[in-house]
């Protein structure tokens, strides 16, 4: 089963870029990586660039609208993802524990939906 882990932060939060605890943070987020590719359940994962880089998309009365930045207000941006291949949520959960922001952030798990049953 694939699950999507959406990793959210509050930036206020965060470690300061080029501090020790940035570092150790993103080590941590490193070594997920690595443990997730030995545990054969990585599918793919990346972080995403600042929300000042959005840009929202509506269909309104046939009309495309675009707008900067993301549609909901929140204190929590989303800043990444993985896509794990585990045999349950109780697995998915475990490694969403193991995102070093879950300490400050959030980190919500939620099941794909398969299309293609025959593919996996």
């Amino acid at each position: 089963m694939r699950y999507m882990l959406l990793i959210y932060g509050d930036p206020k939060l965060e470690p300061a870029y080029g501090t020790p605890e940035f570092e150790a943070m993103m080590g941590g987020f490193f070594a997920l990586n690595e443990q997730m590719k030995a545990d054969k359940v990585l599918v793919s994962g990346e972080g995403l660039q600042g929300v000042e880089t959005a840009t929202s998309v509506k269909l309104r009365g046939g009309k495309v609208e675009t707008m900067d930045g993301p549609f909901a207000e929140t204190r929590e941006h989303l800043g990444g993802y993985y896509v794990v291949d585990v045999p349950d949520l109780d697995s998915a959960l475990r490694y969403a524990a193991m995102v070093p922001s879950v300490a400050w952030g959030t980190v919500e798990v939620r099941p794909l939906m398969n299309y293609n049953p025959t593919e996996q």
